[in-house]
């Protein structure tokens, strides 16, 4: 599958934290924004897939362009401690992107695993999907935002899902999770208006091939790339964004052939409500 093509924006300069940033999505939208020059803090419980992802942003981007930091977003220890690297490291954190997830399933079970009926799912993994998905957002939004408000400058991008995972058969709590996150975005949003932070939701707009072997190939269904959200989140991260905030962005909307403000203007939520579809 071809590679999306990125706007012609420079983000060198601009220093990023990605959590979930070991594989799938995080791992894409890391490599896309280290090859426009963005420095990336590289979160995760996962030790071993963060130095992977770290090679291959040296290998595109050169040395020192990324550093792996060991984070558990469920504990506010790990998150400040994520944050203070950053800054050790980097001087400067400029966007926080919320990534991270508690899958819908166990990783080791097949995807109809994760669309069972409410009362049918484990009470364990419900706890940790909120834990993960909610609680865990939460815990690194609240790190970074003092930190965004002392300077006057941020951005907070939290991964959300399409419209229909709030209401289908078999959605929660994965669902209830994301539908907890877009809330989240609306109110940080107005708790944050006049200090310089911006929130907002970006979702892929349709399910992605993130490398799930668990998840097998639809007949007649398509799986969207796992960089679909790239050229959108580059715009998002740079400074043309920062109008922008408390709304929602759909990746798989991108326009490359119009200009980038353009091109995030028809990614917008209402644009895919009238016909784009989430």
């Amino acid at each position: 599958m071809a590679e999306m093509i990125l706007p012609d924006i420079d983000l060198d300069g601009r220093v990023v934290i990605m959590t979930g940033a070991d594989r799938g999505l995080g791992r894409a939208m890391s490599l896309g924004l280290a090859k426009k020059g963005a420095r990336l803090v590289l979160a995760s419980p996962v030790r071993d897939g963060l130095n992977a992802v770290a090679q291959e942003i040296a290998a595109i981007a050169g040395p020192d362009r990324a550093r792996a930091v060991e984070t558990d977003i469920t504990d506010l220890d790990s998150c400040a401690n994520c944050l203070k690297t950053a800054v050790d490291a980097f001087g400067v954190v400029h966007v926080l992107v919320n990534n991270a997830r508690r899958l819908r399933r166990d990783a080791d079970k097949p995807e109809a695993a994760g669309h069972l009926p409410f009362w049918a799912v484990d009470p364990v993994l419900y706890r940790e999907t909120v834990e993960v998905n909610v609680a865990g957002t939460f815990f690194m939004s609240r790190t970074v935002a003092p930190y965004f408000i002392e300077r006057g400058y941020g951005k907070i991008i939290n991964l959300t899902t399409s419209l229909r995972n709030f209401y289908s058969l078999g959605q929660s709590p994965y669902g209830v999770t994301k539908a907890a996150i877009d809330s989240s975005t609306y109110i940080w949003a107005r708790d944050l208006e006049g200090k310089g932070v911006t929130v907002n939701a970006l979702l892929p707009g349709g399910a992605c091939d993130n490398g799930d072997d668990n998840r097998p190939p639809e007949l007649g269904r398509a799986l969207l790339p796992a960089d679909i959200m790239n050229p959108l989140l580059v715009w998002m991260c740079s400074a043309r964004s920062d109008g922008a905030t408390g709304t929602r962005f759909v990746g798989a909307l991108w326009n490359n052939s119009l200009d980038p403000d353009q091109a995030a203007a028809g990614c917008l939520e209402d644009a895919s409500i009238r016909g784009a579809g989430a």
